[in-house]
């Protein structure tokens, strides 16, 4: 892929974060048509660490209702792309390394 950024953003939620601290496996909103090499290859050029495995999925949009004074908004959340990250071992990522 040609200048499009693979790694969008780090997903950090507690399911995530339980994965990263028990098994080693970091989670990332990755661009729609990156493939797993291009991911893992971000993963390393960007973290400096060594990648054991990706998995990806495609999280479907979800609809949202929202009540106001107005009365119900109906609005949705667009779908996205989930890669998985496997490190080898010893490897960590810090995301919070600054604060």
């Amino acid at each position: 892929m040609a200048k499009k950024t693979i790694l969008i953003k780090p997903i950090i939620t507690e399911k995530a974060e339980l994965l990263s601290e028990n098994q080693n496996q970091y989670s990332f909103v990755v661009h729609r048509n990156a493939n797993k090499i291009e991911i893992k290859n971000a993963v390393k050029k960007m973290y400096g660490v060594e990648v054991a495995a990706v998995n990806t999925a495609v999280m479907p949009a979800k609809a949202k209702n929202r009540n106001t004074r107005s009365g119900v908004i109906r609005g949705h959340v667009a779908s996205y792309k989930k890669a998985v990250v496997t490190l080898a071992d010893g490897e960590v990522i810090d995301f919070f390394g600054d604060i």
